[in-house]
């Protein structure tokens, strides 16, 4: 074989194991699920009767180079009685891949009894997956390589949910990467014969919460994150409480013996603010997650008119 097709097949393989950093794990991984849920399952939109802005940055492993680091902005809510709308951005980047995506979506709402709903939602959109030449490494720094741009390659996708939801409980089944796009990271005009591509695996979310009240003050809400592809399955399971619908705490724990510990405030019942710091089971770093949110809630009458 060649020198130059012994470097590309080198190559190949750091791109390979760039796309599955984690194999159980293509998508962006957040520890405050229950906050921003409309980031796991678009059907999460229109359950609630107002819009809602988030966003989560999550800092994973701090202090290890190279750690990914994921953004997600997100606004949805209730566009009328059986309708949801949405919309998502976010960023994950991870050594030298990056990943950007966005989509639209749009939930049905309809009712099964009195007091249990249902709605189903698809979600459309791009995926824009780029591998960063500069982060990689070969002895030889001028190698032809690594000269020219950075490989970008761009996909459509596509996310489908359902969500059943009541008072006081959610539970709903999300399918993101529906479409399971091939991306090939080499050139097809390129004569080396080398070729490569990563899959993007459908990936099987079940997402579920539940609050109870213990008293006028407290309340309890156990939650629920499954996420299984065709190589694995990773679950999440946490509980918090919250006093007065403004302070609340909470820990969680990942099957992979990762714990995390999670508090967070409410202004209002407007603006929200949360952090969550995960302690690995692993030598890696601890991870740092913060959320930022506002509810768009209508005013009530006394917050209009006075009281005297």
């Amino acid at each position: 074989m060649k020198i130059i097709n012994m470097k590309k097949f080198i190559l190949l393989l750091i791109v390979i194991s760039s796309v599955s950093i984690v194999k159980s794990q293509q998508l962006p991984q957040v520890t405050q699920y229950m906050e921003n849920n409309y980031a796991i399952n678009p059907a999460i939109a229109g359950m609630d009767d107002y819009y809602q802005l988030k966003t989560t940055v999550r800092n994973m492993w701090s202090g290890v180079d190279g750690a990914p680091k994921t953004t997600i902005l997100s606004i949805y809510g209730r566009q009328k009685e059986n309708a949801g709308i949405g919309g998502m951005v976010y960023s994950d980047q991870a050594g030298a891949t990056s990943r950007i995506g966005g989509n639209v979506s749009y939930a049905h709402h309809f009712s099964l009894s009195s007091t249990l709903k249902m709605s189903l939602s698809l979600s459309a959109g791009f995926l824009q997956y780029k591998l960063i030449k500069s982060q990689f490494y070969f002895p030889d720094a001028d190698d032809a390589l690594l000269s020219g741009a950075d490989v970008v390659k761009v996909v459509p996708d596509a996310i489908f949910g359902v969500n059943a939801y009541a008072k006081n409980w959610y539970v709903g089944i999300s399918i993101p990467q529906l479409i399971g796009n091939n991306i090939d990271f080499v050139n097809p005009n390129d004569t080396n014969d080398i070729t490569g591509e990563g899959k993007l695996l459908r990936h099987y979310y079940v997402l579920g919460a539940y609050k109870h009240n213990l008293n006028p003050f407290w309340s309890i809400e156990p939650s629920l994150l499954l996420k299984n592809m065709s190589t694995s399955t990773q679950f999440d399971v946490g509980v918090r409480a919250t006093w007065d619908d403004k302070l609340w705490f909470g820990t969680g724990y990942r099957n992979n013996g990762d714990i995390s510990a999670l508090a967070g405030y409410s202004i209002q019942e407007r603006y929200i603010i949360g952090y969550s710091y995960d302690m690995p089971s692993s030598e890696l770093g601890a991870s740092h997650e913060f959320v930022l949110g506002i509810r768009f809630i209508p005013l009530r009458e006394e917050e209009i008119i006075p009281a005297k």
